[in-house]
């Protein structure tokens, strides 16, 4: 996505949002993880609670004036993972978003991604922003497939052809969501959105920018 906003003239911003908190972050300070399946379910009860966490945003998400924030959230446990709701709920969101900032936002998932992409949507628009778009991105696989698959990754760091003798595809998003990626980013409303306007670059100065979020654990695993 930042290659189509860049090849358009727009100044990007990437900021990764950290998850550090100390209740859960030892478990995934090492990859590949030393017990994929415990430390995968013992997400299960504090993402079912909503639970929030200690998180380090970085400092371009205070220092810009952006035209435009696209979010990135991975699903976990079927819904928005705990770095990205910790910061969309943390009082540096609510200043980023006041005021009718323009967010986009996309998710990843095996299957389940409206509970992810709608929590969002809600908690962006409560603090003020104006939602422009979403949408989301799944990996290869059928559900069991690539549920297979990812805990293959999680315990190995490589894809491979089979684990627990079934075959299985490769960890990773489908062959074409790069290319469903660039239309994202280049397709409407983003593309003819009325803050990319002329107006809008004279009175910054510059180009038009954006920041992209997304969240990621300390040394995370893709």
């Amino acid at each position: 996505m930042a290659s189509v906003f860049e090849a358009r003239g727009w100044e990007v911003q990437r900021a990764a949002i950290e998850f550090i908190d100390p209740r859960y972050v030892e478990r995934f300070s090492r990859f590949p993880l030393k017990h994929r399946y415990l430390d995968v379910f013992r997400m299960f009860v504090p993402q079912m609670l909503r639970a929030t966490g200690e998180i380090r945003i970085p400092s371009e998400v205070e220092n810009g004036d952006y035209d435009l924030v696209c979010i990135g959230s991975p699903t976990w446990w079927l819904t928005t993972c705990m770095p990205i709701r910790s910061f969309l709920k943390s009082a540096i969101a609510a200043r980023l978003f006041d005021g009718g900032r323009h967010v986009a936002a996309f998710v990843v998932c095996r299957r389940y991604w409206r509970n992810n992409i709608e929590t969002v949507q809600r908690l962006t628009t409560e603090r003020g922003a104006a939602w422009l778009d979403r949408t989301h991105f799944v990996f290869a696989g059928d559900q069991v497939h690539s549920f297979l698959s990812l805990v293959s990754y999680l315990g190995t760091g490589e894809n491979r052809e089979r684990y627990l003798g079934v075959k299985i595809p490769p960890s990773n998003l489908k062959p074409n969501s790069d290319n469903e990626a660039r239309a994202f980013a280049g397709g409407s409303p983003i593309a003819w959105s009325p803050f990319v306007s002329e107006s809008s670059r004279t009175r910054r100065g510059s180009s038009p920018t954006t920041l992209g979020c997304r969240g990621r654990t300390s040394r995370t695993p893709r």
